[in-house]
């Protein structure tokens, strides 16, 4: 791999401690505070759905009022999507290593991703702010007219989480434009389209799909709160039906951008656990594309049962069948790229295989759903809170804990205690699993979702204690994953490239520098890095 000498860019003096950590305009260091932001929202949510569950653990469970539990799992699911599975795959990984990974020095506008990143931590302050000083906001997470408008939810506690996810999508989107032109003009020497790695693809197709759907919920949540605040009239109950649109527009791709990062995740990580290329790069490559675009064609089956048009059902029930077709591409891509290869089953690839085994079945689920009389026997249903799960839980959550246990080297220049996640993994696959399965029994039960408890007597009683036994085994699993962060400080050296992988990141030093290359390499094939240690083992 050869390289080109570029000047170092011209920087103010580096600032140290705290300040430069407040002050850093350092995609890396922006990066690292995006996970660290989103993980503890994650703990935080965790912990809010460990009180749903003990809620439900039992039949005519009183640990909290009806209200209570309202805010409870509108602020679980918000956070989860909004504030930790977003900003972790898209802010944290997106901005440390997509610079690294195409060769360049820093993001295309580096005040504007630090300008993000603050915004994005302001508008999780702003959310729990109000969340915890009482302020009551519990129309769930979808904020459905009526429940959503000035009679159902009186207080301003619904004022300040509307307030809150649009400035969260003014930060998406800052975030999107610099990642495009960053990944458009910045790119290393001789890496052409076909060169661009897997996770590259991955988060300019999310990019594009911020850039496209988040305006559309912006528009929609400005209009709530001139309904709630001004006496308009966007959302009245003629036009209930108005907000769904708007709202699942952006929601549905909304699920592509949770999942197309940790796609691309599993896509960088198969192939160097497996010493094998990606099975039909290109396949993978147009099939992430057509997710992106199919994914803006589907979202009206999240709204079969609100009176739409029957032609219209059946034009969206097919678009979502054949949304199923470029997902499946890359399972099977995946699977033969494993198919024969020399696998090291180290952690990160534990976790892929744990992606693989779990997204499917939200994946199988959600194409039963996507027939028009299935779905309208489990709407909301407790089956859709496991569909749900095995898709977001089930993919991006095992994505990026992969994604933490493959890179997080690279971050600190320590190796993670293998055994450590290996036991987290097994901890976490089996928690999940029992968590969430039962809750497909539950919904065929008649169990519906968003309740605060439930009389004896109906069959639910198994299966939610099951559910919430699952569940504190999936909270133990991610205290694993806390003392295995714990334990880094003194961990093994991790060198430049322990796992001996394809890209770019790996021919830097672990943590990188600042200006991360001190000459621009030169790229030459798709794996760069695997092409260069041929070369140098078979010299003469």
């Amino acid at each position: 791999m050869a390289s080109i000498s570029i000047p170092l860019p011209l920087r103010e003096r580096a600032k140290t401690g705290l300040l430069g950590w407040l002050a850093t305009v350092d995609h890396k260091k922006i990066g690292i505070m995006y996970m660290v932001m989103a993980f503890s929202f994650f703990l935080i949510a965790g912990l809010l759905g460990l009180v749903i569950r003990l809620q439900l653990a039992a039949p005519n469970m009183q640990i909290v009022d009806a209200h209570t539990y309202n805010q409870l799992f509108t602020m679980h699911g918000t956070v989860m999507i909004f504030l930790f599975t977003i900003p972790m795959l898209v802010g944290g990984f997106g901005n440390y290593l997509l610079p690294l990974m195409i060769g360049a020095r820093d993001v295309a506008f580096p005040r504007l991703n630090a300008f993000s990143f603050w915004i994005t931590l302001g508008a999780g302050l702003v959310m729990f702010g109000g969340f915890l000083l009482g302020a009551r906001s519990d129309a769930s997470w979808t904020a459905y007219v009526p429940y959503s408008n000035k009679t159902y939810s009186p207080t301003i506690g619904m004022d300040i989480w509307l307030l809150g996810l649009i400035l969260l999508g003014i930060g998406s989107t800052l975030g999107a434009v610099n990642f495009l032109v960053t990944l458009y003009t910045m790119r290393a020497p001789g890496m052409t389209a076909w060169r661009i790695p897997m996770f590259g693809w991955a988060m300019a197709t999310t990019a594009v799909m911020i850039l496209l759907a988040t305006p559309v919920l912006t528009a929609a949540l400005i209009m709530l709160v001139a309904d709630r605040n001004f006496n308009t009239q966007f959302f009245s109950a003629n036009q209930a039906q108005l907000w769904q649109h708007m709202f699942w527009f952006y929601s549905h791709p909304a699920v592509y951008i949770m999942i197309l990062p940790a796609m691309g995740i599993v896509s960088e990580i198969i192939p160097v656990f497996a010493r094998k290329p990606l099975f039909g790069l290109r396949a993978v490559v147009i099939s992430t594309a057509l997710i992106g675009l199919l994914g803006f064609t589907t979202w009206v089956h999240h709204m079969f049962v609100s009176g739409v048009d029957p032609v219209l059902e059946r034009f969206f029930m097919f678009t979502t069948m054949v949304i199923a077709v470029p997902t499946g591409v890359k399972v099977f891509n995946w699977l033969a790229t494993l198919w024969g290869g020399s696998l090291n089953l180290k952690t990160p690839l534990l976790m892929c295989i744990g992606f693989l085994a779990t997204f499917v079945v939200g994946g199988l689920s959600g194409v039963m759903m996507a027939s028009i009389p299935i779905d309208q026997y489990v709407h909301n249903s407790y089956w859709v809170v496991a569909h749900f799960h095995y898709v977001l839980f089930g993919g991006s959550v095992f994505g990026i804990f992969a994604g933490l246990y493959y890179w997080v080297p690279k971050i600190t220049g320590r190796m993670f205690d293998d055994k450590l996640g290996k036991l987290h993994f097994l901890l976490m696959l089996i928690g999940f699993n029992v968590t969430f399965f039962p809750m497909h029994h539950l919904g065929l039960l008649g169990m519906p979702r968003r309740i605060a408890t439930y009389a004896a007597g109906r069959g639910w009683e198994t299966g939610n204690l099951i559910a919430t036994i699952g569940a504190f085994l999936l909270a133990f699993s991610v205290l694993i994953f806390i003392l295995n962060v714990l334990k880094l400080r003194n961990g093994q050296p991790a060198g430049d490239d322990p796992w001996e992988g394809n890209t770019l990141e790996w021919s830097t030093a672990s943590p990188p520098p600042e200006y991360n290359f001190r000459e621009i390499p030169v790229v030459e094939s798709e794996r760069p890095l695997f092409d260069a240690r041929w070369r140098t083992s078979h010299l003469p």
